[in-house]
């Protein structure tokens, strides 16, 4: 795979992209670039912490990451916009984390049970309350592995501060599906958390 320079993000994000037209392809070129690079520092984050929600390793993560920049690069080179780029991004490491996923599960079916994180405790709380903590680590993540898959996603995506209609182009759902999604997933949450 040929190496792709890391872009960066316009001021804002859910601006349209331009396409880079035949004039001065030169200049546009230089200045796609600028703005990809920008996109991809405000993003870089949040699509990695998404990327990560499907199981990944950080290497495959970092993989796609790169893959969802070069689509988008690849995207406006060839004269297409796009309205609204965080949205655009998360649908496209979305889709390719997706795909990743189904390769690695169709190579490894084995190697799943060892993929599986536990979460970090925080070592600064004395013994009785870190088995506290984790007791309670592990109710709530119990809880989120026993949600479906796409209110797992809607709840993910949520807590990378996507807006509702947002989560709901990514995902391909309506606006009130998202909307009961989340209702139900944090309920679900609540009700572990009082126990």
């Amino acid at each position: 795979m040929k190496s792709f320079m890391p872009p960066r993000f316009p001021a804002s994000l859910v601006m349209p992209l331009l396409p880079v037209g035949s004039a001065k392809r030169a200049g546009a070129q230089a200045q796609l670039h600028e703005e990809i690079a920008t996109v991809f520092d405000a993003l870089r984050e949040p699509l990695l912490r998404y990327l990560w929600t499907f199981g990944l390793e950080l290497q495959d993560c970092e993989e796609v990451l790169q893959d969802v920049f070069l689509s988008l690069y690849r995207h406006l080179d060839r004269g297409k916009t796009v309205d609204n780029v965080r949205a655009w991004l998360f649908r496209v490491a979305h889709n390719l984390a997706l795909k990743q996923r189904y390769m690695m599960r169709r190579d490894a079916e084995s190697q799943l049970d060892s993929a599986k994180r536990e979460w970090a405790v925080d070592p600064a709380p004395d013994p009785e309350e870190s088995l506290t903590n984790r007791e309670a680590h592990k109710r709530v993540r119990a809880v989120v592995e026993a949600l479906p898959e796409q209110d797992r996603r809607c709840l993910f995506l949520r807590a990378e501060g996507l807006r509702y209609r947002e989560i709901g182009e990514i995902l391909d759902m309506s606006l009130g599906a998202v909307s009961q999604s989340l209702t139900r997933s944090l309920a679900r949450m609540a009700r572990s958390a009082e126990r």
